[in-house]
């Protein structure tokens, strides 16, 4: 269990989670996950975030590797969800340190979690600097990326950002920076797994801080979760990544989300996949059966367009499409162009709420829904490949304008 030295005398003692695959209850994490800390070594020696519950033994031993953790003087807290803050207890029990830093906002989270405990805690404004000796701590408040009392800490002269959740990903791994993971490919999907599930919501705000963030001379950026983006290019690429992701300008690629009974609107699905296809927009065509709520909301990242489908049920959607949907509108995605189709063999009330559900979205809707009774003839399937044709000309359009 041995500690990492990122920067001179600035090293991580985190913990990977190698079975963690479900992450926050909502977003699964196929690869596990970290949880990053950070000790920095200096006049005052200082633990930036801790670990989730049941992790701080790993977090303990690999500090005591460099520092006798009776030695940590300050505990910065930079977001107090439980990931980063499930250790705290035991960790100030081992360390009892001088001061404990959160961020204003981080007050009220500290008393929710940890009421009753009569801990040194300080609250730190934007901007506000901490002198450990020979470096400083500026903190930055970072509201609503991903939780209101969220702060980043930059250390000025190792030109490092210790980000707290942005610019993370979901990845358990030896490998401790970008450069030492060697698969981009997949590098990129957690990347995109990660934001889309988690930060999108916040895209304005991620905007709003990326220029502030911008104005720091950085040449590496240490999250919370995942790999550590280490050099000027390492920063660049991943702050232009986060950028063209918050912007969610149109993609020229579809996404298909369905559920069928008897494989009517399965069928239809297929019909809606080669209409979009044939007319020059590639699409990726996802059972919610087969594939996690998350794994589509992933997959959406690169889509311009959305179509979902269901058979109707109980005068509604099968219970995955309504889940999927609710996922969907909860993470706010914007600048999309929307279609929906289904089947029935009473009332058929789903291609209508479908329609209605991925217009609240703020989707372009530029066809009706399409419905079958019972299975689609030749007509009904020509009418969703034609529903495909109309979503990939408005894409088509939109992506050019």
């Amino acid at each position: 269990m041995q500690p990492v030295e990122i920067k001179k005398n600035i090293y991580w003692v985190g913990f990977v989670d190698y079975d963690h695959r479900d992450f926050h209850g909502y977003s699964r994490s196929p690869d596990g996950s970290t949880y990053n800390a950070y000790l920095i070594k200096d006049q005052k020696n200082v633990l930036v975030d801790t670990v989730a519950p049941g992790c701080a033994g790993t977090l303990l031993c690999r500090l005591a590797k460099t520092l006798e953790p009776e030695k940590v003087d300050y505990i910065v807290c930079n977001h107090m969800e439980l990931d980063h803050s499930g250790a705290l207890a035991e960790v100030v029990e081992r360390v009892k340190p001088e001061k404990i830093f959160v961020s204003q906002a981080g007050l009220k989270s500290f008393a929710g979690y940890f009421a009753g405990k009569n801990w040194p805690v300080q609250a730190v404004k934007s901007g506000e600097t901490l002198n450990i000796g020979s470096r400083n701590i500026v903190f930055q408040e970072t509201r609503m990326l991903h939780w209101p009392d969220s702060m980043v800490s930059y250390i000025p002269e190792d030109k490092l950002l210790i980000s707290n959740d942005i610019f993370g990903q979901n990845i358990a791994s030896s490998a401790r920076f970008t450069d030492d993971f060697g698969d981009d490919a997949e590098f990129e999907k957690r990347i995109k797994e990660y934001y889309y599930n988690i930060v999108l919501p916040y895209s304005p705000m991620v905007l709003k801080a990326l220029p502030i963030l911008e104005k720091l001379d950085i040449d590496m950026i240490a999250p919370d979760h995942g790999l550590i983006h280490r050099g000027a290019k390492a920063v660049r690429f991943i702050v232009d990544f986060y950028r063209r992701m918050a912007e969610q300008k149109p993609q020229q690629r579809a996404l298909i989300f369905y559920d069928t009974m008897w494989q009517s609107t399965e069928s239809m699905a297929y019909a809606v996949c080669s209409g979009l296809e044939e007319n020059g927009v590639p699409t990726r065509l996802m059972s919610v059966k087969h594939n996690h709520h998350s794994a589509v909301m992933t997959e959406l990242a690169d889509c311009g367009a959305v179509l979902a489908g269901s058979p109707t049920h109980n005068n509604g959607v099968l219970p995955l499409v309504a889940a999927q949907l609710a996922y969907m509108k909860g993470l706010r995605p914007q600048n999309r162009v929307g279609g929906a189709f289904g089947s029935y063999g009473w009332s058929g009330e789903a291609p209508k709420y479908l329609q209605e559900q991925l217009a609240s979205m703020g989707m372009t809707m530029p066809a009706e829904p399409v419905k079958c009774a019972w299975q689609p003839d030749r007509d009904v399937l020509k009418a969703c490949h034609e529903l495909g044709r109309t979503v990939a000309e408005t894409l088509k359009r939109k992506c050019q304008g």
